[in-house]
């Protein structure tokens, strides 16, 4: 059976929030990677991007291990250097792209989970997704420049440029 176009359009949209993601984790300066995050003690740079990919694994298993979605590896928060995570996110989206098509086939809602703060609906998860993972964009750009490294114009506006992550 052939998705629907917004079916598809869902998936493109995953797709652009990943891009967007990878992007700034590809571009953090690597001297950023393991600074403190200021009023936050034991939280670095790297804790606050590896949780992205820790966060959708746990949704995933939480919305789709019991319908067969594979659950990829956490990451090892204190651990993880930019290369493993871009791997890992990769394999976290491939994830959540596995739960937009299992809406799909579930007439447009995911499974509910055990606990869950959002509706089943499509929309609403891949708003969700979005908005958490932009929070912490935007949160990673702050830090940045809290620790005296603002982001060069290109990659802090980089994370932006949706019509060009559409295309990647």
């Amino acid at each position: 059976m052939a998705r629907s176009a917004d079916a598809d359009s869902l998936i493109a949209a995953w797709r652009t929030n990943n891009r967007a993601t990878v992007f700034l984790v590809e571009h953090l300066p690597l001297a950023l990677w393991s600074s403190q995050v200021p009023g936050i003690p034991r939280q670095t740079v790297g804790m606050i991007a590896a949780h992205i990919h820790n966060s959708r694994c746990s949704w995933i298993k939480s919305l789709g291990a019991r319908h067969g979605v594979k659950v990829p590896r956490l990451v090892d928060l204190r651990r993880v250097r930019p290369p493993e995570l871009v791997k890992a996110l990769s394999r976290s989206s491939q994830g959540m792209i596995r739960l937009i098509e299992l809406g799909i086939a579930h007439g447009g809602r995911v499974p509910r989970a055990t606990w869950q703060n959002f509706p089943t609906d499509l929309h609403h998860f891949l708003s969700y997704f979005a908005a958490h993972e932009g929070h912490h964009r935007g949160q990673l750009c702050m830090v940045a420049r809290q620790l005296g490294q603002r982001l060069p114009r290109k990659i802090a506006a980089g994370v932006w440029q949706w019509t060009r992550l559409s295309r990647e």
